[in-house]
């Protein structure tokens, strides 16, 4: 008896190309989605762009005051869930202003220079139209200040 090895893939009845032995990737009508479906920046995989991605920081903001601070009134907490605001912190050394392109989305941030790309899929959605980005050319660092979008309660 041949040594097989079984894996989740072995479920359900064999196929053609399981009877044949090929290992190429033939769509099967089974399949829950296909590639055209998949979103969220899979656009922005470009595997003929060689440039690295740049060091960058999320860090998540919110308000909080003495009432939060010593009493606890308002119940917000240490979690992401409680941020109001996300301030992103990417490493750009010897780059120019006129240099960098910034595109944010809702939930999807991608910057572009001669030197760096990123495509950085944010937490949590964000709104766009009230957003600021800041570089400084003296450390080297762009800080883009983005500002969660509201979360409405019915």
């Amino acid at each position: 008896m041949p040594n097989v090895q079984l894996n989740p893939g072995n479920i359900g009845p064999p196929s053609k190309q399981d009877e044949e032995g090929s290992t190429a990737y033939v769509k099967n009508n089974k399949d829950i989605w296909s590639v055209e479906e998949v979103a969220g920046g899979a656009h922005y995989d470009d595997v003929a762009d060689m440039r690295p991605q740049p060091e960058y920081e999320i860090i998540q903001q919110q308000s909080v005051g003495t009432e939060d601070l010593f009493l606890g009134l308002s119940g917000k907490n240490q979690s992401s869930m409680c941020c109001e605001a996300l301030l992103v912190k990417i490493k750009l050394p010897e780059t120019n202003a006129t240099d960098v392109a910034l595109d944010v989305k809702e939930d999807f941030l991608e910057l572009r220079t001669p030197k760096y790309k990123l495509g950085l899929h944010l937490p949590h959605p964000v709104d766009v139209r009230r957003g600021k980005a800041q570089l400084f050319g003296e450390m080297g660092e762009l800080q883009v200040q983005l500002v969660k979008k509201s979360q409405r309660v019915y």
